[in-house]
């Protein structure tokens, strides 16, 4: 923290990223507890209302002991945007130090970061028909093909994009067919960030092992908890499949075991390793993104929140 900043008064604010798995929700709390903090959520996922479980959303308990922001306020029928959270987020961390509390931002998705602390474009409304015809052709042709076709309009975009990731393609083929000009090039428009006051930034590195036993031991206690009620329940929906709630770690997967093209077992099995192979992008994009951030390698509870501390002393 520098003493400029706090010669400024400005208030502190917590930025936490971290893989999947990686133990953010129970630091959080740890940290909401010394600080006399607020959780503000910073994962694309846990923004909609109904996947609790399958998105390993805090649990109503733990939601209790300290108040959570932007957690479970979406409708799953909803595409929600990074320029909405950031508004959001904006809000949320406003109120936050309004009431004398630390916003505590919490979460796995590396774009919602980038906005907050760098700005963020506001990229015109995608119609509905381009965005549905979009994400309907990337599901189609398969994400490695329409990966091919990004990269011939948005070169750029198609670097920073693994082919694995049919979200983010549909997203900057989407952008350049409703516009006209390609994503990077909207990103690249000066912006202003929020102002966040003394921020301090972490970014968890777990060990690969110690991070894929956890999501292996974790994917099996969601279907214990009723992911498989809770999935039931949102294809009882008849949503579009191109929406962003459908693509989420586990649905797919469990609902090829209700419609009996999977045993359970093998539903698990593929939703760990998709799991795990998230997890390994989302630890590639931290450390080539977010390179001035402070690193946390333990992985108990009580060392990472005294490295924390020891950040927050300097």
């Amino acid at each position: 923290m520098s003493q400029t900043s706090a010669d400024r008064g400005d208030p502190l604010a917590v930025l936490i990223a971290g893989p999947t798995a990686s133990g953010k929700s129970a630091l959080g709390l740890a940290l909401a507890e010394r600080l006399g903090g607020e959780i503000i959520n910073a994962d694309s996922m846990q923004v909609y209302r109904d996947l609790r479980i399958v998105t390993a959303r805090p649990s109503v308990e733990e939601e209790a002991l300290t108040p959570h922001h932007l957690y479970g306020h979406v409708p799953a029928g909803t595409a929600y945007s990074t320029g909405q959270w950031l508004t959001d987020a904006v809000a949320a961390l406003e109120g936050v130090q309004v009431r004398g509390k630390v916003p505590i931002i919490l979460g796995g998705t590396g774009l919602y970061f980038r906005a907050l602390t760098e700005g963020f474009v506001e990229i015109p409304p995608i119609p509905d028909d381009v965005r549905t015809a979009t994400r309907a052709e990337v599901e189609k042709i398969g994400p490695a093909a329409a990966h091919v076709l990004l990269a011939t309009v948005d070169p750029l975009w198609a670097e920073q994009v693994h082919e694995n990731d049919p979200q983010r393609i549909a997203r900057g083929l989407e952008v350049f067919r409703a516009t006209e000009r390609p994503l990077t090039a909207w990103q690249a428009d000066p912006v202003q960030p929020p102002h966040l006051g003394a921020a301090l930034k972490v970014v968890l590195e777990p060990e690969r092992e110690w991070l894929i036993e956890r999501i292996h031991r974790r994917f099996g206690m969601m279907v214990e908890a009723g992911a498989l009620s809770e999935v039931d329940a949102l294809l009882a929906q008849h949503l579009s499949p191109t929406l962003p709630v459908m693509k989420a770690l586990g649905v797919p997967e469990l609902a090829g075991h209700l419609s009996g093209d999977l045993t359970l077992e093998e539903a698990q099995d593929s939703a760990s390793i998709k799991s795990r192979q998230y997890a390994k992008r989302q630890s590639t994009w931290f450390r080539q993104q977010m390179i001035s951030w402070n690193k946390v390698f333990a992985q108990d509870l009580e060392s990472q929140t005294a490295e924390i501390f020891s950040f927050i002393d300097e």
